[in-house]
């Protein structure tokens, strides 16, 4: 029952806006009306300053690496820890404070990955890196990251952890759908640093 609880608690716990909360309360600035109108990181960087870009990153992962790790110290099902690990990215991406609105789940996927496969993430997120760096576009580095973890995961033999790694490729994906598009277009704006005020679309997280 307390792990089913738990559950829910992720979901709560994945909802809390801190994007929302932290450029709000240390730049008086609402990121769903400027830049991207995203809450996540890059967003907030962009309109608020780098350091807060970067406190929303670490609080956004916090979130999904809260949720699996109590999971893990409750049970050790991994289907609980799967479970839990959706809750907090739904949460993320469907928040209960944000009428079921919000980020696109890149930083939670991230915080949710830390404890059940950190090595495989570290590959992930360094090919991430490796693409933004090039490309300039933190969107196509973030579809990198979930298209490279389940191959990753599959390839060191971590067979349970692939089928949350495919779920959640699938909701980033659909998270970045615009994204995408303009990628295609040729339209997608590369990621600067931020300006207060500015009005580039290029945002994730």
């Amino acid at each position: 029952m307390l792990s089913v609880l738990w559950l829910a608690a992720a979901y709560i716990l994945g909802s809390i806006p801190f994007g929302l909360l932290i450029a709000a309360k240390f730049c008086g600035v609402d990121p769903r009306t400027g830049g991207s109108h995203n809450v996540g990181a890059t967003n907030v960087a962009r309109l608020c300053g780098v350091r807060w870009g970067v406190l929303v990153l670490l609080c956004d992962a916090l979130k999904g690496l809260l949720a699996v790790a109590v999971a893990m110290h409750l049970s050790d099902a991994a289907w609980l820890h799967s479970l839990a690990a959706v809750a907090a990215i739904l949460g993320h991406r469907y928040s209960l404070f944000l009428h079921f609105s919000g980020g696109k789940a890149v930083a939670t996927t991230v915080g949710v990955f830390i404890p059940l496969a950190f090595w495989q993430l570290v590959v992930a997120g360094a090919v991430c890196i490796v693409v933004i760096w090039r490309s300039g576009f933190v969107s196509l580095g973030s579809l990198t990251l979930v298209t490279i973890l389940p191959v990753a995961l599959a390839v060191s033999g971590r067979w349970q952890v692939v089928p949350l790694a495919l779920l959640v490729a699938v909701v980033v994906f659909y998270a970045h759908r615009e994204n995408i598009r303009r990628l295609l277009r040729g339209e997608e704006k590369p990621w600067l640093p931020a300006k207060k005020g500015g009005n580039e679309t290029g945002g994730t997280a």
